[in-house]
């Protein structure tokens, strides 16, 4: 009997909400049409395509012919598609109900628009949690596709990682297929016949031999080199071609492997996502220690035997490395419940659309990619929940004023909200704003990132030769390339946790002290308010809303020598582009991006047209003020670069100036 391999090749096509038109724009110019373009021409070769919700929307609408080919490919047998979380969720992150109406969904849409319902779905990031069985399961999933990586680390040798494996939980089954890690690393990046040896070398007598590959769509033309690689020098013909002229490789969609294969037997997965996750989720110094470890395995030539008893961290780490991350996790899933308790017949699908949008992955989370790190990202995720949260408003009322842990971190944080304006203030001793949402706009102002220790910053001080030698490309994960020039004052670590008002005092021997609140005063109808000490004396510091205006009103008892100070970080959605400017009455001296120094300020005013409004800031005294753009350093397949998150406002008084209250109003117009 002749050996033979079957080829189940899957790609993945992404687009995190939000992202700009002209990004999807280039993505389709240089990988999703050409790809789909030559996989037409070869109506034998068949092959797995996982399209989000949100992308697949925009190509059905922008792309119609394209998309004409990819149903036509369906209708004949030779494509098959993936389903997933609508909005491309890391299920295990979201509620179960929402984990079933996601798959639904995207099921749904897929049916309606390409005339198939998937029997498989993508795992977004590839993360494997045993409890999202039985929400797969009940959306009509019959098998997914996780890392081999995970199977290893239950004991299984990669020899028997050629088929594919069932697990439960809770009653209900679900069967799972190993992705390869060796084909992962190969496709596109190794020169064609060598991966179609590869796979020929796979094959064995039984017929039920799989090689099994299924990874991001982009790295066949987006990635850095590849489109000349893939599509101008032929790549992905020759390996069309290599694998349709072998008589050893049958290329199969999934599903006819499903039916016709059997079951290898039962696996239970630990919690896991690629392998190359385990150093992204992990903080620094730990970050360092594990690669440091991964470096000495490798170097002893033991990596490929220990590598699955190497494990660093898992997905939700984020949720603990990163307070912006954690934030907008539980301020979803506090929405999610809302959503869900209220009746039937007041459930909307715009709130539906816009809880799905706010559990979309990409910016939760931070690695090869900016994700976290972009602040478009960021703002999408804040449009839908501000969104969401004011419909939600209009069928079920909540207090102006409560205070509630959102964020599990065991202080509470005092909610101020009047239909128009929502502010949120941390009662942990900074009484600082983390979240200022406008509802017109849909618009968190509060919306940073605090700069932390990254492990990649060291390979940015390293800055190692990756001069890549013999045949094929680079593959990402080995390059270490710069977007920007990156100093060391780029790359610093923040003291503290950045918001909007947080106030120090600076002694007069140059010495500055983060003023410490006392837990908030709630007796004031519809306003907070808290005290903090100074030498002395104390500051009293009330906030309160006026339609669209917040108010910051500070009276001081005995104020000392020195200067106070309020910090603003105030998240402007033009960054450092052309589109934001700053105005002093017909003065316009520049943009966000800039460093400014301005006395005897009394009023400045941040346009912005990305925004489609405007926040003037009024002082009741007037005050020295420095602005500066906030940035920090990110890493994505391109490069390490510099991405600004907000502009950072300081206002200063002397002593001597505040005998009266300062009074600060953030108006939103």
């Amino acid at each position: 009997m002749a050996k033979t391999v079957a080829l189940l090749l899957g790609v993945h096509a992404h687009q995190p909400v939000g992202n700009f038109e002209s990004v999807l724009d280039d993505a389709h110019e240089k990988c999703y049409g050409p790809f789909l373009r030559v996989l037409y021409e070869y109506p034998a070769f068949k092959f797995a395509i996982h399209l989000s919700g949100w992308l697949l929307d925009y190509m059905l609408r922008k792309y119609p012919e394209d998309m004409a080919l990819l149903k036509e490919m369906v209708a004949r047998g030779q494509a098959e598609l993936f389903g997933a979380g609508y909005t491309e969720p890391v299920l295990a992150s979201i509620p179960t109900r929402d984990r079933v109406g996601q798959i639904a969904k995207l099921s749904q849409y897929l049916k309606k628009h390409l005339h198939e319902t998937p029997h498989g779905a993508w795992l977004t990031e590839r993360v494997w949690e045993s409890t999202v069985v039985p929400a797969l399961a009940d959306a009509g999933i019959q098998y997914v596709t996780v890392d081999d990586y995970h199977f290893m680390c239950t004991g299984k040798d990669s020899s028997v990682l050629d088929g594919y494996y069932s697990t439960e939980e809770d009653g209900r089954q679900i069967d799972l297929f190993p992705i390869s890690e060796a084909l992962r690393y190969r496709l596109p990046f190794s020169p064609a016949h060598e991966v179609v040896g590869y796979l020929e070398s796979l094959a064995d007598d039984s017929k039920q031999a799989a090689a099994i590959y299924f990874d991001d769509i982009e790295k066949f033309g987006i990635w850095p080199e590849t489109y000349n690689w893939v599509y101008e020098r032929g790549w992905l013909k020759d390996f069309i071609e290599g694998v349709l002229n072998s008589s050893i490789i049958k290329p199969m969609r999934y599903s006819d492997y499903h039916v016709m294969a059997k079951t290898r037997g039962v696996v239970y997965l630990p919690t896991a996502s690629y392998i190359e996750m385990n150093e992204w989720t992990l903080p620094v110094p730990a970050a360092h220690h594990y690669a440091d470890l991964v470096g000495q395995e490798k170097y002893n030539d033991r990596y490929e035997v220990t590598k699955p008893y190497i494990r660093g961290g898992i997905w939700r780490n984020f949720f603990m490395r990163y307070p912006e991350s954690n934030w907008m996790h539980k301020r979803m899933l506090a929405l999610s419940s809302r959503y869900h308790a209220l009746p039937d017949n007041k459930k909307t699908a715009d709130m539906q659309n816009a809880l799905y949008e706010a559990q979309a992955n990409d910016a939760y989370w931070h690695g090869l990619f900016g994700g976290l790190y972009l602040p478009h990202l960021r703002r999408a995720i804040y449009n839908a929940m501000i969104k969401l949260e004011g419909l939600i408003d209009q069928s079920s009322e909540r207090p102006a004023k409560f205070l509630v842990d959102v964020d599990m971190d065991g202080f509470d944080e005092a909610f101020l909200q009047n239909g128009e304006l929502q502010a949120v203030i941390r009662a942990d001793g900074s009484a600082a704003i983390c979240e200022l949402d406008s509802y017109k706009l849909a618009h968190n102002f509060g919306d940073t990132l605090t700069r932390q220790a990254e492990h990649y910053h060291r390979k940015v001080h390293a800055q190692p030769d990756h001069t890549h030698s013999g045949e094929g490309i680079a593959n990402p994960h080995e390059r270490v390339t710069f977007k920007h020039e990156i100093t060391e004052a780029d790359m610093a670590v923040d003291a503290y946790r950045k918001a909007m008002f947080c106030d120090f005092w600076l002694s007069e021997d140059g010495s500055s002290k983060k003023l410490k609140y006392r837990r908030p005063n709630t007796t004031a109808k519809n306003a907070l308010e808290f005290v903090a000490a100074l030498s002395g004396g104390d500051v009293h510091k009330k906030f309160s809303l006026q339609g669209n205006t917040l108010i910051a009103k500070y009276h001081f008892n005995k104020p000392p020598e020195g200067k106070f100070k309020v910090e603003l970080n105030i998240a402007m959605p033009s960054c450092d582009g052309p589109a934001g400017r700053f105005r002093i009455g017909d003065y316009i001296p520049g943009g966000f991006g800039q460093v400014y120094y301005f006395e005897n300020i009394d009023h400045i005013a941040l346009e912005d047209e990305v925004l489609g409004g405007a926040a003037h800031l009024y002082v009741s005294e007037p005050c020295v003020l420095n602005s500066y753009p906030h940035f920090s350093v990110s890493q994505s397949e391109a490069g390490f670069e510099k991405i600004m998150q907000a502009v950072t406002l300081t206002l200063e008084w002397d002593s001597s100036q505040i005998k009266n209250d300062v009074i600060i109003k953030f108006e939103v117009i």
